[in-house]
């Protein structure tokens, strides 16, 4: 199976002669001063790309915020998880990206259908189970997808899509083209035994793939440190030999450089690499978790170190925003989330007998399109 996998892969058996470099690896403290630490960078950008990163993290967060309103108005139904204190490292990761590459991610992924450029009113739609929806209605919160933007999910089963999107990374491989497909996680995904499997098989094979973790420091309940024997997950790239960095999740830029970095590189070489992105998490694991485990001073740091709130602040300081600058991009938010409800609002709701249409890429000999009120026995 190896030798006629190798066969098929002749841009891989090129890179593998490619001198493997040891382990690389930077590590960043947790987040810190932005206003501080960031002057030198929002200098030397331009005042457009710094307004449109606030204005895009300005939109997730409103967004969440508004989804968690229509899930207590119970318009959304099922599992719902937000990306509340992720909104550097979505927009981040974001604007690191081609329109053309491939991003595979968890079920907390609201934000990154926004950035990958699916239209709001479609994925709020697939939250309120509307057929206008990204997956028809039929994925609801957890399975955002879409081939023309090249998310490809969504995925409710931790580390589920791992496998799959280093699968791609192989596919790309195979055909010899320059995409990159980066795979988002939470830190909890990197215990189970999918996530060793495909950074191994991905140093091996030198595929195009950036495996982006996002620390928020709590998986569900319980801290990295309680369920880590190595709490600094950015060193698990050491094992196989891989790029491993670690980066304020908190600060965009940061993310956006070192992202775009690790993206280019495993273009142009085709070399993995592993990205740890360290953020907090403003809200419980879900819309109804009311997360009492945490400590009133866990609360008070992720409060302290929300990402659009300063953000905000550093850009009034450095002079790219005016207050009058940050109402109108607040309006101009707010009004796109509206028009984003009204259109999931007025959207059907798809109709019971699609609700197999898509078990199968093609028709399947016996394929049950039993519902559940339908008899077992027809006569």
């Amino acid at each position: 199976m190896t030798a006629d996998t190798t066969a098929r892969r002749p841009r891989s058996a090129a890179r593998a002669g490619l001198q493997k470099p040891g382990t690389e690896t930077r590590e960043a403290g947790k987040p810190t001063d932005i206003g501080g630490s960031a002057d030198s960078r929002i200098a030397a950008e331009d005042p457009g790309t710094l307004r449109e990163l606030y204005r895009e993290m300005l939109f997730v967060r409103r967004f969440e915020e508004r989804t968690s309103q229509s899930y207590q108005q119970a318009k959304i139904g099922g599992y719902c998880h937000l990306n509340l204190g992720e909104e550097a490292t979505v927009v981040g990761m974001g604007a690191a990206m081609r329109p053309t590459d491939y991003l595979f991610t968890n079920y907390r992924e609201h934000g990154y259908a926004l950035i990958k450029g699916i239209e709001p009113g479609r994925v709020m739609a697939e939250l309120y189970g509307r057929s206008t929806g990204t997956s028809k209605g039929w994925g609801g919160s957890m399975h955002m997808y879409d081939t023309a933007t090249r998310l490809l999910g969504g995925y409710a089963i931790v580390g589920g899509q791992i496998p799959l999107a280093l699968g791609a990374a192989l596919a790309i491989d195979y055909r010899g083209d320059d995409d990159v497909v980066v795979c988002q996680m939470g830190e909890g995904t990197t215990n189970i035994g999918a996530f060793h499997e495909s950074l191994n098989i991905a140093a091996l094979w030198n595929l195009p793939i950036v495996f982006l973790i996002v620390n928020n420091q709590t998986g569900m309940g319980t801290t990295v440190e309680k369920s880590s024997a190595e709490p600094d997950l950015w060193k698990r790239a050491d094992s196989y030999r891989i790029r491993g960095e670690r980066v304020d999740g908190t600060d965009v830029l940061a993310v956006r450089d070192t992202a775009r970095e690790l993206i280019e590189t495993a273009r142009r070489d085709g070399r993995p690499a592993l990205l740890e992105a360290v953020s907090y998490r403003l809200k419980g694991h879900s819309v109804v978790d009311p997360a009492k485990y945490r400590s009133s001073a866990t609360v008070s740091e992720a409060r302290d170190n929300d990402p659009v709130a300063r953000w905000h602040a550093a850009l009034l300081q450095a002079g790219v925003l005016t207050e009058q600058t940050a109402a109108a991009l607040e309006e101009s938010v707010a009004a796109g989330v509206r028009a984003a409800v009204e259109f999931a609002d007025a959207s059907p709701h798809p109709d019971p007998s699609s609700l197999f249409d898509y078990n199968y890429a093609t028709a399947v000999p016996g394929d049950s399109r039993r519902l559940p009120a339908d008899p077992l026995f027809t006569h």
